[in-house]
C-alpha cells in the first residue's frame, strides 16, 4: 500500500514500465516550448537522480541560477541550506537531493519580483520527472506555487504552521527569498518549531 501511495504522489503508474532516465533528462534539457516568451531564453535547471530521497519542489530558477546553470546558486539557496542544516556538498548531491522547480526555466520579472513559473512547464514534464525518482521519501514544498500544485489552493502561513498535517510525504515551507526575513520576525514559531522539525524529517527520510 505504501509503495502504491508513493507512486501515485509521484505521478507514476505502477503498472507501466519505467521511462529511461537518461533519455528523459536529455529530452527535458532540450525543451524549447516556452522559448518565445522567456526573456533570457530556455535553460531548464534542475537536479535529480533515481536514488534521490529528498525532493525540493520550488518555484522557478532566478536570474543568478540561469546564469550559472546551478539551482539555488544565490542568497535564497544559502538560506534554504541553512534551514535544512545542509552544507553545499550535501545540498548538491543529486544522488540524495533532487531539485525540480515548478517552472524549469527563468521566467523573467514583474514589477514586484520574479514572474510566476511558466504554466506550460509542470503539466508537460513534472509527472514524468517525479515518476523517475521512486526513492523519494520527503518533498519540501517551497513557496505557494509548489504548495498549490501539490495540495490545492491554500494559505502559505497556515500550511507552514500546520506542517505536521502533511507529513510524512510533504513539508511546506515559505520561499527563502529576502522577503522571508520580515515574515519570520512576525512568525517566530517558524525558527523555534518548524526548522527543528524540518531537520528531523530530513534525517528520517535519509535513514528510511
Amino acid at each position: 500500500m505504501a509503495a502504491r501511495k508513493r507512486a501515485r504522489l509521484a505521478g507514476a503508474n505502477p503498472g507501466e514500465p519505467a521511462e529511461d532516465f537518461d533519455a528523459l533528462v536529455a529530452q527535458v534539457r532540450a525543451c524549447r516550448v516556452c522559448e518565445a516568451v522567456l526573456p533570457l531564453g530556455p535553460r531548464p535547471i534542475f537536479q535529480m537522480a533515481p536514488t534521490a530521497r529528498i525532493l525540493i519542489a520550488s518555484q522557478a530558477p532566478g536570474s543568478k541560477a540561469h546564469a550559472s546553470g546551478v539551482p539555488f546558486s544565490d542568497p535564497s539557496g544559502d538560506r534554504l541550506r541553512a534551514w535544512m542544516g545542509f552544507s553545499d556538498a550535501e545540498f548538491y548531491d543529486a544522488a540524495t537531493v533532487a531539485i525540480v522547480p515548478m517552472g524549469l526555466c527563468y521566467p523573467g520579472r514583474t514589477r514586484s519580483g520574479d514572474a510566476p513559473p511558466r504554466p506550460e512547464c509542470a503539466p508537460l514534464w513534472r509527472d514524468r520527472l517525479l515518476a523517475a525518482m521512486p526513492a523519494i521519501r520527503l518533498t519540501l514544498l517551497v513557496g505557494s506555487y509548489a504548495q498549490n500544485y501539490a495540495l490545492g489552493p491554500g494559505a502559505l502561513t497556515e500550511r507552514v504552521r500546520d506542517f505536521a498535517a502533511y507529513l510524512p510525504d510533504y513539508f511546506p515551507l515559505p520561499h527563502p527569498s529576502w522577503r522571508v526575513t520580515g515574515w519570520a520576525r512576525k512568525n517566530p514559531w517558524f525558527e523555534a518549531e518548524v526548522l527543528p522539525a524540518l531537520r528531523a524529517e530530513i534525517r528520517r527520510a535519509l535513514a528510511a
